[in-house]
């Protein structure tokens, strides 16, 4: 198990400028919706097109038969879910996750993406994409909210995957960050979950504090932190690389 990791606690979040990861100028962007219900939408597209992805809002069953893969944002988890029902998105989805297709959640979109929840309410329900269990508000209430350093296996264990010298998509912004590869990532947390168990095919990512905070199982990532309001968008990088890779296996 790794050893914690100096934590700096603050009083506010502050997002920072981002640091994108690799070139941006992809031959054919995949098209990546956010479940646009609740939460967090905003920084998630922003981070999406920053790493060369064709980002979308997704509200609709229809519109996910157009997408590549999904990403569901930090926000609350049973208001996320309930509405997620209610627009007839639920089901459509989880069946989606279930047929391969990448999806991405962060906090309040891990939580959904569990096969099941402690500490949730009654009727919660999860999507099952990947499987483990998860434990709402973990880490305590909004007050304790705080950031860190982490190291997250596959983002900042790899040679030049922090190297960051890109601009966004529409050439609106010019970020160019040079990093060390091995850099860790700053990791936001606001009423974040933990992840208590998982099953074998699943790989624990990150840890923090002895709890795992970011999982992969085949196309799914969940993370318990915000990558999208750190301003650090490998995480980001590392999804749409997953989700283009999917693509290039279907054609």
């Amino acid at each position: 198990m790794n050893s914690a990791p100096t934590t700096t606690r603050k009083s506010k979040i502050v997002p920072a400028m981002p640091t994108v990861v690799g070139n941006t100028a992809a031959t054919t962007a995949p098209l990546i919706g956010v479940l646009a219900l609740q939460g967090d939408v905003h920084p998630h597209l922003a981070a999406l097109e920053a790493v060369g992805a064709h980002a979308t809002t997704l509200r609709r069953p229809g519109e996910l038969d157009q997408l590549d893969g999904v990403v569901i944002p930090g926000g609350e988890s049973t208001t996320i879910g309930r509405l997620a029902v209610t627009f007839g998105l639920f089901e459509p989805l989880r069946a989606r996750i279930a047929a391969g297709m990448p999806v991405f959640g962060s906090c309040a979109g891990a939580i959904l993406l569990a096969s099941r929840i402690v500490d949730g309410r009654d009727d919660q329900r999860c999507l099952g994409g990947i499987e483990m269990t998860v434990r709402r508000n973990a880490f305590g209430r909004q007050v304790d909210s705080f950031e860190t350093r982490l190291h997250v296996r596959g983002v900042t264990d790899i040679p030049g995957v922090a190297d960051a010298d890109a601009g966004s998509v529409d050439g609106s912004h010019d970020w160019s960050t040079s990093r060390p590869a091995g850099e860790k990532l700053r990791a936001i947390f606001i009423r974040a979950p933990w992840i208590e168990d998982h099953g074998a095919d699943v790989r624990a990512l990150a840890h923090y504090d002895g709890k795992i905070v970011a999982a992969r199982q085949g196309n799914v990532l969940a993370t318990a932190f915000h990558p999208e309001l750190s301003g650090d968008y490998r995480v980001h990088k590392y999804f749409v690389d997953i989700v283009a890779a999917h693509v290039g296996a279907q054609s």
